[in-house]
């Protein structure tokens, strides 16, 4: 006799209203962030873009004056600079 598969749904359901809970919990009890601590939160999304990108930079084009490619290294590190930028921010969103 076979089992019913187990409804993985339902435990992400589950997990994801004990998020939320906690949040409205953290927030009753903590209140709201203050303007200034949004405006540095937002200051850091711009620091976590361009850090990475400008590494990328630099890197593509150290790359490529090193292998006289043209832009090859350049675009494509600028490329993974943004990517990696953009998932810092997306994971410091979700911490938040």
């Amino acid at each position: 006799m076979t089992r019913p598969p187990p409804n993985h749904d339902k435990d992400e359901m589950q997990r994801a209203v004990q998020l939320r809970r906690k949040r409205r919990e953290t927030w009753h009890k903590e209140g709201e962030r203050s303007l200034w601590a949004n405006l540095s939160m937002i200051g850091s999304f711009g620091w976590l873009i361009v850090v990475p990108t400008l590494l990328g930079v630099a890197a593509g084009r150290w790359l490529d004056r090193t292998f006289e490619t043209g832009i090859f290294f350049s675009g494509a590190l600028i490329f993974l600079g943004v990517t990696v930028g953009a998932y810092l921010v997306w994971k410091r969103i979700n911490k938040a």
